[in-house]
């Protein structure tokens, strides 16, 4: 089962470079998943991106952020695992080593499913 997880942040979240200790931390743990085949991809997102809208056959680049949007995802894990339980738990390893923070975990569903 593939999964994606992922973090999410602000404009008013915190800009300060990341401790060294922690990612020392975090490029262990990213080493030992990579190792173990359960990591397919990761990185962080641009802030804003760039938004599209699909209406009546065409597609149209919209204005963004939006307003609206109070939270946007920041950065994302692509994980091969077996079950859910076993995402949530990498996800609580992951937390254990970043600190506070909101993220969400989703299935990833292919042609295969």
């Amino acid at each position: 089962m593939r999964f994606m997880m992922m973090t999410s942040g602000d404009e008013s979240s915190a800009q300060t470079p990341p401790d060294p200790q922690m990612m020392a931390e975090m490029g262990a743990f990213i080493e030992e998943m990579s190792k173990a085949g359960v990591l397919l991809a990761t990185g962080g997102l641009e802030p804003g991106g760039t938004y599209v809208q699909a209406t009546g056959g065409k597609m149209e680049v919209l204005d963004g952020p939006y307003a609206e949007a109070k939270e946007v995802v920041v950065g994302f894990a692509l994980i091969e695992v077996s079950s859910r339980e076993e995402a949530i738990e990498l996800s609580r390893r992951f937390w254990a080593i970043v600190g506070e923070g909101k993220g969400v975990i989703q299935q990833v569903f292919g042609p295969e499913d």
